[in-house]
């Protein structure tokens, strides 16, 4: 249990590589064991490597909870068996006119806060895929809520510029409390450089004292 500082190919923005649930560690096709182990043990879960859309760009183009996996409408079939075999988890294709996933939603366990450019038959599979009641909203001005919100069983993060109602509608949807903060020195794409589940953080290496108190604080590590 804790908050680490690691980047991923010498980049501090993580969170565009890498996403976890409490239990799996998604890694990159191809990335170093060695390192993967390293960053898994981190938080305590088992290294996952595949390709969604045959790129590495896992944290756009995927959202999780420790329930089910929606991948990007690029993903192929082979990756979609691969995860779900190397997981033991639902995964399906995000059936939607918008391919960054992981850039739309933010889930937990309890729920899910989805951006408003999503109709009802996304929301209708985001239920039925991570088993979660979903909210729809913007966040400071941004339909991309899952770029600007990250959230674990334990606590979430978000934009810094989000509303008091805005907080209070996350923290009631994702049955946690929720902080606002930044990453890797005052990004407020706070997914772009953050790695968490209950059992631990990840950040960037550009992530200063201030931010990464707030982040402890956040997700209760």
């Amino acid at each position: 249990m804790g908050l680490y500082v690691y980047d991923i190919y010498r980049n501090p923005n993580i969170g565009i590589f890498a996403k976890a649930n409490d239990n799996y560690l998604i890694l990159p096709q191809g990335y170093a064991k060695n390192k993967a182990e390293r960053l898994a043990s981190l938080i305590e879960s088992k290294p996952v490597f595949v390709s969604i859309g045959y790129t590495r760009l896992l944290g756009p183009l995927s959202i999780l909870n420790n329930k089910g996996i929606l991948v990007s409408r690029f993903a192929s079939d082979e990756e979609i068996v691969s995860l779900q075999n190397q997981t033991g988890l639902y995964v399906q294709r995000f059936n939607s006119n918008y391919s960054s996933v992981g850039n739309l939603i933010c889930a937990n366990d309890y729920g899910a806060v989805v951006s408003p450019l999503l109709g009802d038959k996304d929301i209708q599979q985001v239920e039925e895929v991570l088993k979660v009641p979903v909210r729809k909203t913007s966040i400071a001005g941004m339909k991309q809520v899952g770029a600007i919100l990250m959230a674990t069983n334990k606590g979430s993060l978000v934009h810094p510029k989000a509303s008091e109602d805005e907080i209070k509608l996350i923290s009631e949807t994702l049955k946690v409390s929720c902080e606002p903060g930044s990453v890797n020195g005052g990004i407020p794409y706070v997914t772009s450089g953050l790695i968490a589940n209950s059992k631990g953080g990840i950040v960037g290496s550009q992530t200063v004292g201030p931010e990464m108190f707030v982040i402890t604080k956040a997700f209760k590590l």
